[in-house]
């Protein structure tokens, strides 16, 4: 485990790399940890000669403020212990263990501060016991006899408020994404709303007293960004309402389901706002501008029909069944080989930000990278044995 804290690198006194260990000294017998200044380890890795040395402009990642990178907060670094989990900067121990099944809490409409800071999650995080605003849940098919083939499902749950997005909705969703995409026995995830919507927007109570400088400062939604760097296919199962940030949050997924009585817009206009969450962006690239400014420009909704006759999503099931068919849809991505699904997804959408030149040759260098994977090996072989390939993510 690593932790930056200002200009100081802190290790897990049990995971000290032999590299460095001399140069080390305890910060606190108590704490358990040991420190070594930026400057000791960029000379230590320089004279070394060793592999991790040619790689040390990572070293640049350092962050002024703590950077937590493990599946634990020290308490020295990210505050002091609190049972209720209530403040920013705290840290509980009952709060983040592994688990499979968790339900909100008793009052889902309302939105509290979020424990945890989006910015401080880890990719290694694990799922907490229980979250505040979403139902996560792990499914497995029944033959599961491969690695990495369950699917993660996560519903949005402020039913009272249709599923509105408060920062704090937001923490709990991009930490289960970010560890459902750590977890090696899934391998697709499944973002849903209860109740009759998918997501109503982001939350206007909470946004409505903000002033330009606040929301300048802490760059507001860019956070959101963060479910679009999970490497595992997300599938959106629309079950409802996909307005303004429900809509963003949607073309954030990787393929999107809609219900069939899912409704999608963009109607931030009629707020004297525009979409903050890529509503121009990913809806002109979507549906073409023309769909695109109508939608942003009039604030109009759009039946799922429609959506799926312009092409924002791929399908449109009965609602009764639509999340039964994600997760059907997720096991079928999670059976195959987790290696060619990441670089798969890593090149389709590579493809919005590179010509087309460029994308053919990162799409090249990616099939031919995986001929150094076991999986191709097997995939190819149980092709021409007329078997069921068995991968093993390798």
């Amino acid at each position: 485990a690593l932790f930056v804290h200002r200009n100081t690198l802190l290790f897990c006194s049990a995971e000290i790399p032999q590299l460095l260990a001399h140069s080390i000294q305890a910060s606190s017998s108590k704490s358990m940890f040991f420190s070594i200044t930026r400057q000791q380890l960029t000379h230590r890795l320089s004279s070394s000669g060793s592999t991790v040395a040619r790689r040390s402009g990572a070293l640049s990642t350092i962050s002024r403020s703590v950077t937590y990178i493990g599946g634990y907060y020290p308490p020295t670094i990210a505050g002091t212990k609190d049972n209720n989990c209530n403040s920013n900067k705290s840290y509980n121990n009952n709060c983040n263990k592994p688990h499979h099944h968790a339900a909100a809490s008793s009052s889902p409409s309302s939105c509290s501060s979020s424990r945890y800071s989006t910015r401080r999650l880890s990719s290694k995080a694990e799922l907490k016991e229980t979250y505040d605003h979403i139902l996560v849940e792990t499914r497995f098919p029944e033959d599961n006899s491969g690695v990495g083939g369950g699917v993660g499902v996560i519903s949005l749950h402020r039913p009272k408020a249709l599923n509105a997005l408060c920062d704090a909705l937001f923490d709990d969703l991009i930490h289960a994404v970010r560890a459902f995409d750590s977890d090696d026995d899934i391998g697709c995830i499944v973002i849903t709303g209860s109740g009759k919507a998918f997501a109503a927007g982001a939350d206007i109570s909470e946004m409505s007293k903000r002033e330009f400088a606040d929301v300048y400062k802490k760059d507001m939604f860019s956070q959101w960004a963060d479910i679009t760097k999970v490497s595992k296919p997300i599938i959106a199962a629309i079950n409802g309402f996909a307005l303004g940030g429900g809509c963003e949050l949607a073309m954030m997924c990787d393929i999107l389901l809609a219900g069939s009585k899912a409704q999608f817009g963009q109607p931030e206009i009629n707020l004297g706002v525009i979409p903050g969450a890529g509503g121009t962006q990913r809806l002109i690239r979507a549906v073409g501008k023309s769909k695109a400014m109508e939608m942003c420009l009039t604030g109009n909704r759009i039946s799922a029909q429609e959506a799926l006759d312009i092409g924002l999503v791929s399908k449109v099931i009965e609602t009764e069944f639509l999340l039964e068919e994600a997760v059907k849809m997720g096991f079928s991505i999670a059976d195959k080989g987790s290696v060619s699904v990441r670089m798969c997804k890593e090149a389709v959408n590579a493809a919005e930000e590179m010509t087309l030149a460029e994308g053919l040759r990162f799409e090249r260098r990616l099939f031919h990278a995986l001929f150094a994977t076991k999986d191709q090996k097997e995939g190819m072989a149980a092709f021409l044995e007329k078997r069921k390939a068995n991968f093993t993510n390798e």
